[in-house]
């Protein structure tokens, strides 16, 4: 068998029902579920199918790929999309031959950010997968140059939660770019890998405490025709950028899709459990015009309640481009960074 002519091809609609039989005839999980977006192909070789490969949605959590990772909790769930699961590898009984599980892998991970980004709307940076070391040790993925970052935890998601599973089993990732690590851990995720608004990340009790650290902020507005507290407005800007948005229409979509029960949290105004949202205008408004040493303390002081702790500070300068006084200096700022959280606690010109 030449190595060299094997195939990888998309499973066609027409193929589904003969892909979904190899898998429950030889498979010990059975037949693959379509869980969020999934991909499904074949291995071929002289036109005989010779290996059968399911991408679906990665785990929702798993403890040794985030550490892997390195990502925040509060941003993980919005970077998900970005991860796939390898969650069914078939090598059909009379084809077991050597390095051709390895060469397969390769084959997949050559065009699955690829055929991601046709088919879903955004690339992959990083393939996962589950293996039981009771039924394997994982040697044809060691072999594609995927790494083992730990056991998973012995649970299972069920619904309304998790139920313990007797078997934990190896936990390998395979990076689909050479900075996939570090771009799915940057707090600022690159805009060709974002899809929609960053999801909600933050508990109940911050969402109920982030409007009375912002309650007693100086509103520079006239009280005529105002429709929004300012508390609101700033606790809703602050609880978007924490999420992962970056602009002003990015906040305004992430307000837009919170839930009633999240709005009243965030004390909007409404009837009825129907709660309006400021608008992209109102929340650039509000953020200019606002005093920013005011709006500078009530987040340190909710970042102290609530915030991730720091053992060091990184303290770091920077000359701002552009931005020069009326005496004709360029503005300097200095800034004190958590170097764990990566948090900018303060800054000062």
């Amino acid at each position: 068998m030449n190595l060299h002519d094997v195939r990888i091809e998309p499973v066609t609609r027409a193929a589904q029902s003969r892909f979904q039989e190899l898998l429950e005839a030889h498979h010990y999980l059975g037949a693959a579920p379509t869980v969020g977006e999934t991909r499904w192909y074949v291995a071929t070789y002289e036109g005989t199918w010779i290996a059968a490969l399911s991408f679906s949605a990665s785990a929702l959590k798993c403890a040794a790929r985030d550490r892997w990772i390195g990502w925040a909790q509060m941003r993980q769930y919005d970077r998900l999309h970005l991860v796939s699961n390898n969650s069914r590898f078939l090598i059909l009984p009379e084809w077991h031959v050597p390095n051709l599980g390895s060469k397969v892998l390769a084959l997949c991970e050559r065009r699955l950010s690829a055929d991601w980004l046709l088919t879903f709307g955004h690339p992959l940076l990083l393939l996962e997968t589950f293996v039981d070391p009771a039924r394997f040790l994982g040697t044809v993925y060691q072999a594609a140059n995927w790494t083992q970052v730990g056991m998973s935890a012995g649970f299972r998601r069920i619904p309304g939660g998790y139920a313990p599973n007797a078997a934990p089993k190896k936990v390998f990732v395979k990076p689909l770019h050479v900075k996939a690590r570090a771009m799915l851990a940057d707090p600022a995720l690159d805009a060709r890998y974002r899809k929609g608004v960053p999801k909600m990340m933050l508990s109940t009790a911050q969402e109920r405490s982030l409007p009375e650290f912002f309650a007693d902020i100086t509103d520079p507005r006239r009280k005529q025709g105002q429709r929004h507290g300012l508390g609101t407005v700033l606790a809703m800007a602050a609880g978007a950028v924490l999420c992962g948005t970056r602009t002003y229409q990015e906040i305004a979509e992430w307000a837009d899709n919170l839930s009633p029960a999240a709005r009243s949290r965030f004390r909007c105004r409404g009837k009825g459990g129907r709660y309006r949202v400021p608008s992209a205008s109102i929340f650039r408004d509000c953020l200019v015009r606002v005093d920013a040493a005011e709006l500078d303390s009530a987040l340190s002081r909710w970042n102290a309640v609530y915030g991730e702790a720091d053992t060091t500070l990184a303290i770091d300068g920077k000359t701002l481009k552009n931005a020069i006084d009326d005496a004709g200096h360029q503005a300097h700022v200095m800034s004190a960074v958590g170097h764990d959280t990566q948090i900018c606690y303060a800054q000062k010109k």
